[in-house]
């Protein structure tokens, strides 16, 4: 640095070391601030592809997350290199659009209105619930698993968690965000963990009816319990719990993770009628599949009810839907189950207006048997008012399956094809 000093003006020793170190100062200052602009910069852009992440749920690809950051390929790659590593995005394939992994999902837990309706519907809900054992919400933190809300069993011998403080590693829940989540969780739709003291049922909560954001988490000591029994027992129930959890979160449909298993099924065969029924009595939304004016396919998840003779649905005021099902009645229904042993119901048929008046008591009674089923038993059911037309299907065709299709049905055994 001696040779940017001033030869005159320097009367001392002393002068000339504090130039020197007053000039050093200066490019400490200036590299300094250059770094911490990088260091903004940076942060921006980073700021910029997660609220790119959260407004695109389906996942980008790079091209289409370049025009709408400015940068070089090269560093959009290390960006996201960095960012997959550290687990808050990932990939559900090489070379597949990036999504929100489960720390950047985690974040969107971190709402408090996000909190405070889920513990409303979870206390509404599971305080009525027959299970014995132990319930509670789980959302994900930094070092576990948040206790967001519990019902503890009446049991003299049980489980339970302090409120709001986390659950380490290794609870049930941790296999549903995992990232990826593990093939049987995806299968199967849920996570199961036992030790030698207790056992643990962990389904998935998801308020876009995909991406689990938090987790129902049944818990119980494990001599109570086997894996059979507990299933058997409880899998159905708590499964038609976290969907109505979702639901009352945001939820149209509820497919975790929307993958269909691949795993080892029973071969397709036919339900029955009655197991027709009993899946058609579950909180599984239909899609209804019609036809627009201009003759282009239009498919919406809805609510439905099934009598044995007919399906009913309700169109919301605003529902395009409704005006479609007018101009044209002829309509499909699809209602079926991503896990085990992927039950599924389908139907055709024409659709026919109801014509109830606001203040029938038909009316009313439909909405409140919906709401329960959806929604349930606690939840304050829609108003009248806030419905546009009520529509009653007659199948001419219904069949149900379950199990994967194999390569020759049976003999005497209906394809449905």
């Amino acid at each position: 640095m001696a040779e940017y000093l001033p030869e005159s003006g320097c009367s001392s020793t002393i002068d000339k070391i504090a130039i020197v170190h007053k000039i050093e100062l200066g490019y400490k200052f200036m590299n300094d601030k250059a770094k911490n602009d990088s260091l903004v910069t940076t942060a921006v852009r980073t700021l910029r592809l997660v609220e790119l992440f959260f407004t695109h749920p389906e996942g980008l690809t790079p091209q289409e997350m370049l025009p709408q950051l400015g940068i070089s390929r090269g560093a959009l790659f290390l960006l996201l290199r960095t960012l997959k590593n550290a687990g808050y995005i990932e990939q559900s394939e090489r070379r597949g659009r990036y999504r929100a992994g489960p720390r950047l999902t985690a974040w969107r837990t971190t709402s408090s209105e996000f909190h405070q309706t889920l513990m409303d519907a979870f206390y509404q809900e599971a305080r009525h619930h027959p299970c014995p054992e132990t319930l509670l919400i789980t959302v994900p933190a930094e070092q576990g698993f948040l206790a967001l809300a519990q019902v503890e069993s009446s049991l003299t011998v049980r489980t339970a968690y302090p409120i709001g403080e986390i659950i380490n590693a290794g609870s049930a829940a941790e296999g549903l965000f995992q990232s990826p989540p593990a093939p049987a969780v995806i299968r199967s739709g849920y996570s199961l963990k036992i030790s030698d003291e207790i056992i643990e049922l962990a389904l998935p909560i998801c308020p876009d009816g995909v991406h689990p954001q938090a987790a129902l988490l049944m818990s119980a000591p494990a001599f109570r319990w086997t894996e059979e029994t507990l299933l058997d027992q409880w899998l159905a129930d708590l499964r038609a719990l976290a969907a109505r959890l979702s639901y009352r979160a945001g939820a149209a449909f509820y497919t975790p993770y929307q993958v269909i298993p691949s795993g080892e099924l029973t071969p397709e065969a036919p339900l029955t009628p009655v197991e027709i029924r009993k899946f058609l009595q579950g909180p599984w939304t239909a899609r209804l599949a019609c036809l627009r004016p201009d003759g282009k396919p239009h498919v919406i998840p809805v609510w439905q009810e099934w009598d044995g003779k007919a399906f009913y649905l309700i169109a919301w005021q605003g529902s395009m839907w409704a005006e479609y099902l007018l101009h044209n009645p002829e309509v499909s229904l699809t209602i079926d189950e991503p896990w085990p042993p992927l039950r599924r119901v389908s139907a055709r048929g024409r659709a026919a207006a109801l014509p109830l008046p606001r203040d029938d008591p038909q009316l009313s009674a439909l909405l409140q048997r919906l709401s329960q089923r959806y929604l349930g038993d606690a939840a304050l059911a829609p108003s009248a008012g806030q419905i546009q037309q009520v529509f009653q299907i007659i199948p001419e065709t219904l069949r149900g399956w379950k199990g994967l299709l194999t390569a020759a049905p049976q003999k005497n055994e209906p394809t449905g094809r």
